[in-house]
This record gives structure tokens, sequence and C-alpha cells, in this order.
């Protein structure tokens, strides 16, 4: 009988869209962000600095797409409050290509992710610039040609 085929496939089932929260998107693309820009910081490798401060200023801007109110607070608004001269004084230490002028623009831009966390009631959230390379497939060192 012609139908009996197809009625007897069972049916498609949509796969629900994926809807990250504020700690999915902070996990999974500013936190990596904040780690390689100071590793890459560190060993003075500015090219690759410069691009992963890039890198972490588009994920707040995603952040702030995804997410454009948490707990009723303008997540663009806020991140920008917080971040934009931090960002800012860790871009000037690149250009400088600077070591102590990035550890000290750094410690101020991880302090900013902290008072962001604190004024979101995330205070367990406590960001610190890293001890150690977490991605031992990629080299942090600057490059020698």
């Amino acid at each position: 009988m012609p139908g009996t085929a197809a009625s007897s496939a069972p049916a498609a089932t949509a796969t629900p869209d994926y809807h990250p929260s504020l700690g999915d998107l902070m996990t999974m693309a500013v936190q990596p962000r904040h780690t390689k820009l100071g590793l890459a910081g560190q060993a003075g490798n500015w090219p690759y600095a410069q691009y992963e401060l890039s890198e972490l200023r588009n994920a707040f801007t995603r952040v702030a797409r995804t997410i454009p109110l948490y707990r009723n607070i303008d997540m663009a608004a806020v991140t920008s409050a917080l971040t934009v001269e931090p960002l800012k004084a860790v871009e000037q230490a690149i250009k400088a290509q600077d070591v102590g002028q990035f550890k000290t623009a750094y410690a101020g831009l991880t302090t900013a992710c902290n008072a962001c966390h604190l004024s979101q009631d995330h205070a367990p959230v406590v960001i610190r610039v890293p001890s150690m390379n977490p991605y031992p497939d990629q080299n942090f060192a600057k490059p020698v040609h």
C-alpha cells in the first residue's frame, strides 16, 4: 500500500536550539581569551597578545548580543563600563611592548572582571592572573625569527 512505509517511519524530532547561559559564555568565550591574553603578554608575544585582546573584546560583544539583559542589567553597558578603560590600558602596554606595563594593565583588567562578578552577585567567581599554561598544545612564547 502506498504511504504505509512512510507512516511506519519514526517522525523526525526537531533539535532544540541551544541557549547558553551567561556562565556558559563566560567559560567558553571570555575566560579562555583572558587566560591566553595573560599568557601571551607574560611571554612578550605581542602579536599574539594583540590578537587575543581583539578576541576578548569580541567575546564581550558576543556575550552582550546573546544575553542583552541579565537580571534586568544591560550587559553591553555593564561590560563596557567595567572593561573599556582596562582593555585600553592593556592595548597600550601591548603597543609599548612593555612586560611590566602589561602586568600592571592586565592585573587591572582582572580586577575589573572580579568587580563585574561582584556586581552581579557572583562573588565566588574569582579570576586571577594565570600562573600556568592550561593549553599544553599551544606555545605562547614570543616567536623567534
